[in-house]
């Protein structure tokens, strides 16, 4: 049952939108002004507000000011019988989700009442699938290395500048990537992530610029590509050392211009993107053996960030072990399963070398294979210790 709170300086309004409410299944409070109304607001949680703007004490735009400033996130329905279209307006631009003139129409009143707590719901419900899709993408550990990224990653994310991840593969570059964006001023746009490795290199270039009609055999029809998808947001170039030399080209004159040109075409596009690039190759050995451009790697390492081989953050692996616990028990529905002190230890002293993605691998398998908890035993089993 949604619970509504009513703040109006008159009785017979707060009792008469009371009814009506009540008559609609909801339950309400009420409150005859702003500060009665801010003390309920701190106390209880509620699912939408009608609020009077003409009140003594605190009027109803100084309460919605408050409580968005506070953090308290329910929609605010204004309603006044000395209503302007400046003052919808004024209310609206504060965080208000509707105006409604006195005496409100009924149909209206409770149209405008549905839409704002179906509002509420979609937003609790995106915030909570939001949090858990971040929490998948989680930056784990204490170790000096990444503790480090983690700083990197608030200094850096707010600007433009280009960055370039290195590391091993499975280090978790990609997490990197994602934070970067989360906390950019970029973040509500798309974060495009490309894999250049498993792209071939004769559809490389299709793939980050798009094609025209009848640019080559299978091209049926114009088709935008990864920079054009990124447009306002981000584009991650993973596995960049991968990409060949005249797409390499065309990614530099990109990154010069601010524009691409689809293959088959001759117009050019402006494009807004911030590129990220990472990588599990030397770039400065590949430049040496004239694989990558130096030029290209000039432009996008502005920034360099290099994720750390597990093997060199053992001390991180509790952690992760315990992350990764919750993270496939939760997937699976099932209770997170314990783990031994001894077990620990014989992972920290497993060379890793597929990094956090084997580790995450082989913790699932201990949670399948093993009972109520995982024991040293399991360890030397069903790892390849």
């Amino acid at each position: 049952m949604s619970h509504i709170l009513i703040v109006d300086d008159e009785k017979t309004i707060r009792q008469a939108l009371k009814d009506i409410l009540e008559d609609e299944s909801y339950e309400v409070s009420e409150a005859p002004d702003g500060e009665a109304a801010w003390a309920l607001l701190e106390e209880q949680s509620f699912d939408a507000v009608l609020c009077d703007i003409k009140m003594p004490k605190m009027d109803g735009v100084e309460l919605l000011s408050k409580a968005m400033e506070s953090g308290i996130d329910v929609p605010f329905i204004m309603i006044s019988a000395h209503g302007t279209i400046e003052t919808a307006v004024d209310a609206t631009k504060k965080g208000a989700f509707d105006f409604i003139q006195k005496p409100p129409d009924l149909n209206r009143l409770l149209l405008t009442v549905r839409n704002a707590l179906s509002n509420s719901t979609l937003q609790t419900e995106t915030k909570r699938l939001k949090k858990k899709i971040n929490s998948r993408y989680d930056i784990v550990g204490e170790s000096a290395g990444i503790v480090e990224i983690k700083e990197t990653i608030e200094k850096v994310a707010p600007t433009e500048a280009r960055v370039l991840i290195t590391g091993e593969n499975g280090t978790g570059k990609e997490l990197v990537a994602r934070w970067l964006h989360e906390k950019s001023q970029r973040s509500a746009g798309p974060m495009i992530e490309v894999n250049c490795a498993a792209i071939p290199s004769e559809l490389i270039e299709s793939e980050l610029f798009g094609h025209e009609k009848g640019s080559f055999t299978s091209a049926h029809k114009q088709r935008s590509g990864k920079f054009e998808q990124a447009q306002g947001g981000t584009l991650f170039l993973d596995e960049i050392g991968d990409m060949s030399l005249s797409a390499q080209a065309k990614v530099l004159r990109a990154l010069q211009e601010n524009q691409i040109t689809r293959v088959g075409g001759d117009k050019n596009i402006k494009v807004d993107v911030r590129v990220l690039a990472a990588t599990n190759k030397d770039l400065r050995k590949e430049i040496e053996a004239g694989r990558f451009r130096e030029d290209l790697y000039h432009r996008l390492s502005v920034m360099i960030i290099h994720v750390p081989a597990l093997r060199d953050r053992s001390d991180d692996i509790p952690l992760l072990v315990d992350h990764f616990l919750n993270q496939v028990s939760q997937e699976y529905g099932t209770a997170p399963k314990k783990i031994g002190s001894e077990a620990i230890e014989l992972l920290q002293k497993y060379k890793w070398t597929g990094n956090i993605r084997e580790l995450r691998n082989i913790v699932e398998r201990l949670i399948i294979m093993s009972n109520a908890q995982i024991t040293k035993e399991d360890v030397i089993k069903y790892v390849e210790i």
